[in-house]
């Protein structure tokens, strides 16, 4: 049997069945308790025999045989009473035989044919009290076909509580199967708080972290084919121009050049890879990021000032993060150079920091030629570039902004751009 459902269904209805018959055991038990007045069956055994006794001695023959029937009436088992010298008080049978062997061992059953007798006498040993059961089922006397409804009521909620244990277990299995298959979308996705809910919940872990490093492992192979494709190109007719002789000096510095652009876009991809990489492998921890800003700025005025552009700092007031540090400065530092490297000459880059109740605001804005409308959503986007002034004659090979945007994202924060005209302003928010 392989079905957890079915096993643990199959336990429980076992369970409920060996807990009948341990009843039926200790029924016995009780009842073969020598003159055990205080065990619950030996009670109910000398409560018939006062019932029986009574109801002879105050109304006779007729009286006890109405006793008897309402006592089997009300589920209890059929009885017999029989006087000191064996014969029954209400058929007049001599049951003497019956006496002797009872009288031997007080309390114990007595089989005779296709029924077991239990008897007792009373204090004074004038009457004895038998009770007799189908010796089939001598043992569990007690049960009744009427009964039947509890022990479905018990395989009802075994049932129920078979189900509740391994619906979870058969979800994710699903969700295995189907991460397994190629599906890196597939979650358990469980509410529940017991330990099936933390196993689904480990497992969502361990598959966002498994899709994380394999989405950045395939956009990073599939961008760096596309982007080494047009620089190798150009790498291979420089090289053929220097092996020819024809205008050497210029073939040498082409190569020069497309050579310093596959630095940059190696160097850069990199930034990419540990931006996309292990979330484990982060670092975590308080920092203050007006520090962190004002050190870009001051470290990016150097390129301003080489390019003929101003660079100015507002704080607001300090204000912590909790984050990677690294990742931070590397967001904030890319989308300051990207504004100072399209800043007409005689013009000012500002970068603010203000607070608000939930989130830190790092505001850079240029006075450049801005950004089309519809290019506005796609600037983020690896290798993308506007094809008129931002293209790749400017600078850059197109992952600045897109490095930035990711390593936002990985702190829960948002990255969004809007023309100012003239110029363009990129907000970073970052939860505090």
């Amino acid at each position: 049997m392989r079905s957890l459902f079915a096993k643990i269904l199959l336990w429980f209805v076992a369970t409920t069945l060996i807990s009948a018959l341990a009843a039926g055991l200790t029924t016995m038990v009780g009842l073969s308790a020598p003159r055990g007045r205080h065990q619950p069956f030996a009670m109910l055994l000398t409560f018939q025999l006062t019932q029986a006794r009574q109801a002879y001695e105050q109304g006779g023959v007729p009286a006890l045989k109405e006793t008897l029937e309402r006592l089997r009436a009300g589920g209890l088992p059929r009885g017999m009473f029989l006087d000191s010298s064996g014969r029954d008080l209400i058929t007049g049978r001599d049951r003497s035989d019956l006496l002797r062997e009872a009288e031997d061992a007080i309390g114990l059953p007595v089989r005779r044919g296709d029924q077991v007798l239990i008897g007792r006498p009373d204090d004074d040993g004038k009457y004895w009290f038998f009770i007799r059961v189908p010796r089939r089922r001598w043992f569990l006397w007690f049960l009744r076909p009427q009964y039947l409804w509890i022990l479905g009521v018990a395989v009802f909620f075994c049932y129920l509580l078979a189900r509740h244990l391994t619906t979870p277990v058969r979800q994710l299995q699903t969700a295995v199967r189907a991460f397994g298959h190629g599906d890196l979308g597939a979650r358990a996705a469980s509410g529940r708080k017991d330990e099936l809910g933390q196993l689904a919940r480990t497992f969502d872990q361990m598959a966002d972290r498994i899709e994380t490093l394999l989405m950045a492992e395939r956009r990073l192979l599939l961008d760096l084919s596309h982007e080494l494709r047009s620089p190798l190109a150009r790498l291979n007719v420089a090289v053929e121009l220097a092996r020819s002789g024809e205008d050497r000096e210029r073939a040498l510095d082409r190569i020069q050049k497309e050579s310093d652009r596959l630095e940059a876009l190696v160097s850069e991809l990199l930034q990419v890879t540990r931006a996309e990489g292990d979330p484990a492998t982060r670092r975590k921890e308080i920092f203050p990021l007006d520090e962190l800003v004002e050190d870009v700025v001051k470290d990016a005025a150097i390129e301003a000032e080489s390019r003929g552009c101003g660079l100015r700092f507002t704080n607001g007031q300090p204000v912590s993060v909790c984050g990677d540090p690294e990742l931070l400065r590397r967001a904030v530092e890319n989308v300051v150079r990207n504004a100072i490297r399209y800043s007409p000459r005689e013009t000012t880059v500002e970068v603010s920091l203000d607070r608000t109740p939930k989130s830190a605001l790092v505001r850079v804005r240029d006075y450049g030629p801005g950004v089309p409308e519809d290019a506005l959503p796609r600037i983020f986007d690896p290798f993308y570039r506007v094809a008129a002034d931002r293209g790749r004659d400017s600078g850059g090979v197109g992952l600045g902004l897109s490095i930035a945007r990711r390593a936002v994202e990985l702190h829960k924060g948002r990255l969004h751009a809007e023309n100012k005209k003239p110029g363009l302003m990129v907000e970073i928010e970052i939860p505090v």
